[in-house]
């Protein structure tokens, strides 16, 4: 039987852990397993992303706040998913949410799936490539109209392209 003191020091040790990457729950990565047009092994995807783009992508990581070029991108044109190239966000629903991640208050229909995310003790919605499945960011309820919505997206998970 485990003490009280033993109790919270292994939660206070697996909540470390979590915070800084070194574990994740058995199936967090769910989106990406699912049933998409676009199904690659793991080696498959590694060759064709960067180290980064393979954590987010396929291991629903989350790149460090203010380090992508892409959210500071104010030129017209669409956001691909960097996993299998599908047209995902245009910049005309791009805006500057000061969160430090590429942010959108809508998506090209029919490009973007959803499920939940209780990771970390908390409840969110998780965004996914509706052709690959690969992970992108969450989405917030504290957007700008006209949708009231902020998808909040790793810039490493995207490609740009200027129209």
């Amino acid at each position: 039987m485990q003490t009280r003191r033993g109790f919270l020091i292994s939660g206070s040790a697996l909540a470390l852990a979590m915070a800084l990457g070194l574990w994740r729950p058995q199936g967090l990565a769910g989106a990406a397993e699912g049933h998409f047009p676009v199904k690659l092994s793991d080696d498959e995807w590694r060759s064709r992303l960067s180290p980064e783009a393979f954590e987010v992508l396929r291991r629903e990581g989350t790149e460090r706040a203010f380090t992508s070029p892409l959210n500071d991108e104010k030129r017209a044109g669409l956001f691909h998913c960097a996993g299998c190239d599908s047209a995902l966000f245009s910049s005309d629903t791009k805006f500057e949410s000061g969160t430090g991640w590429p942010s959108f208050w809508d998506f090209i229909g029919g490009a973007i799936g959803t499920s939940e995310d209780n990771s970390f003790g908390m409840l969110r919605v998780e965004v996914h490539c509706a052709n690959c499945g690969g992970h992108q960011g969450h989405v917030f309820e504290d957007g700008p109209p006209p949708t009231g919505l902020r998808y909040c997206i790793n810039g490493v998970a995207l490609n740009f392209k200027a129209a």
